[in-house]
């Protein structure tokens, strides 16, 4: 896959340089183009929460559900204690066990699974391998204290602990267009936003706007995007109706504001982000010190990468500069 760099990003007041591995040209262009656009505006913020991923446990033929609960919540002390030095180091450097939670989950043919809820903060890596583990290490304790077997020990994509918000504020003054003013540029991008709202069909395609950012950045950073990718529409669907992850609207003084939040779990350690000598360079090239930097960049381009598919469709249309890129490389 083609690796390209895009530029003008300003994440918190920091200027970053942005890897991207991708097929489409045209995305990495975008994604300067509006980088160069809200960088005149003081650029992105983005703030996360902490690293918090969580591993599941299905425990099945639990005889008393409620009573299994009881006993499981006021064993978790016990169960902390249990995953004190699993992974070296992690307790060190301020992450490790931060508790539980018991779910009993129905199945439409009334099977009853009890599901426990362990929550691990893994600090600077993704965490799926130090999740796992300690749900398989936990597994034997909580079906004891269920009175029941265990099932599924491992980790949810849907990292809903760990999340990403970006916003952003672009002033009338830098809106104006290629013929388009300030007004019916922000108007574009309303409307565009309003319709992903109302509608899951329109919704997913402006999401996959926000993903070719986003997995672009994964792909160089040798971040699973997959997960990310999983992650983020079932997020988008958390309340039974498909949403988009972002939306836009203009405050009082006329400006376009923009938002996003997703669950964003990345890492800077382990797996390819080290053992590939391209990711770790494109990694390295980012000059970042943590996951959460990592994650708040993820954001704003994901948000830029939106950004700039609804101004094209809301007013030239988005063929015009995809097309000019796609026939350039074509005819190399």
């Amino acid at each position: 896959m083609p690796a390209g760099v895009a530029l003008n990003l300003i994440v918190n007041g920091r200027e970053r340089l942005v890897p991207m591995v991708i097929e489409e040209p045209s995305v990495v262009a975008a994604q300067c183009h509006v980088a160069k656009l809200v960088a005149r505006a003081d650029g992105f913020t983005s703030t996360t929460t902490d690293p918090v991923m969580i591993g599941q446990v299905q425990l099945l033929d639990v005889p008393d559900p409620e009573a299994a609960t009881a006993a499981i919540e006021a064993a978790e002390p016990e169960l902390g204690e249990l995953t004190r030095g699993l992974h070296l180091g992690l307790d060190q450097v301020g992450g490790g066990w931060r508790g539980l939670e018991v779910r009993t989950v129905t199945h439409p043919d009334g099977e009853v699974f009890v599901v426990v809820h362990l929550h691990l903060d893994v600090r600077d890596a993704m965490g799926a391998n130090m999740v796992n583990t300690v749900a398989e290490l936990l597994a034997p304790r909580l079906a004891e204290l269920s009175g029941g077997r265990a099932g599924l020990r491992i980790l949810t994509n849907l990292a809903d602990r760990r999340l990403v918000r970006t916003t952003c504020r672009i002033p009338r003054r830098v809106l104006p267009w290629h013929g388009f003013s300030a007004d019916e540029v922000a108007e574009g991008v309303v409307t565009a936003s309003r319709f992903a709202e109302a509608d899951p069909y329109r919704a997913a395609t402006h999401n996959k706007g926000i993903m070719n950012g986003i997995d672009a950045l994964m792909l160089a950073t040798g971040n699973d995007w997959r997960a990310i990718e999983a992650g983020a529409h079932a997020w988008a669907a958390r309340d039974g109706v498909y949403r988009p992850l972002s939306r836009f609207w203009r405050d009082d003084d006329g400006a376009l504001c923009g938002e996003l939040e997703m669950p964003m779990a990345v890492g800077i350690v382990g797996g390819a982000t080290i053992n590939h000598p391209l990711a770790a360079g494109l990694l390295s090239m980012m000059g970042i010190d943590s996951a959460a930097e990592l994650a708040q960049i993820a954001g704003a381009v994901g948000l830029a990468q939106n950004l700039a598919a609804i101004k094209a469709l809301g007013t030239e249309g988005i063929q015009r500069g995809h097309m000019r890129l796609h026939k350039r490389r074509l005819t190399r």
